[in-house]
């Protein structure tokens, strides 16, 4: 299978996670795929336990709330591939939590940095290369938080809600240049981010309980709708959400 052979894709937060999970199956089908991460032993390991795929993955250290580091990985990738193919933007923390009038100013900067900005600036970044050569395919990971209100989780909603707005504004203004941007919405998948649950035996079963699909999501279950955005089976959809949640927001 080499769906997305000899193209080109950056995938953030890709050392763990999600973000892991679609940097293999692209490259399990053909792809060169950039991972970017803050740890450069963790970006090393992924490549070191791929390094049988038929595709590529190259490991590259970057702090995505940091423009300066983001303006460099982009100039290299753009200097050794050119435009790329495929950006993900799934670098994100869920760390910033409490009741809302608890959280300050230092707390709502760090979420927006993170899950919000970056998505921002790397898609100014890399979008313009893409819309030179007229295609492209842009996947930002949302959040079913974006969707319905998080608990006690003002920012991560916040933030994810903002992202799938975005998503819809740039889908607008990039189709007609040939670039296609889409979401993805994950509910509670079996990620370190989302361990406080999923390791809790009592609030995994409250959770499945209220979920329709009554297993807990694994990373591999939304890379293979990241794979079908990226390729050219979704040359007709733009500006899409796509929720990956069992069915939770039914319940």
């Amino acid at each position: 299978m080499s769906v997305l052979k000899d193209r080109f894709a950056l995938v953030t937060g890709g050392s763990r996670g999600i973000g892991r999970a679609i940097a293999e199956l692209f490259a399990k089908v053909g792809a060169t795929v950039f991972i970017c991460g803050r740890k450069q032993y963790a970006l090393d390991q992924v490549v070191q336990d791929n390094a049988m795929l038929p595709g590529r993955l190259i490991p590259i250290q970057c702090n995505v709330t940091r423009l300066e580091e983001l303006e460099a990985m982009v100039d290299t990738i753009h200097r050794e591939v050119g435009a790329l193919d495929v950006l993900v933007n799934n670098a994100a923390t869920n760390l910033v939590s409490g009741y809302a009038l608890d959280l300050g100013e230092a707390e709502f900067d760090r979420a927006v940095e993170t899950n919000l900005k970056s998505v921002y600036r790397l898609t100014r970044l890399v979008a313009p290369e893409m819309c030179k050569r007229g295609s492209g395919s842009i996947i930002n990971i949302a959040a079913v938080a974006g969707i319905k209100p998080e608990p006690v989780n003002l920012l991560y909603s916040m933030t994810k809600a903002a992202v799938i707005m975005m998503t819809k504004c740039y889908a607008l203004e990039l189709a007609p240049r040939g670039v296609r941007v889409n979401a993805i919405a994950p509910g509670l998948v079996q990620t370190e981010m989302s361990g406080y649950i999923w390791k809790d035996e009592h609030r995994l079963a409250e959770h499945l309980r209220l979920q329709p699909v009554r297993h807990l999501g694994q990373p591999e279950e939304v890379a293979e709708i990241a794979l079908m955005l990226a390729s050219e089976r979704a040359s007709f959809v733009t500006g899409q959400t796509f929720i990956v949640d069992g069915g939770l927001l039914l319940a």
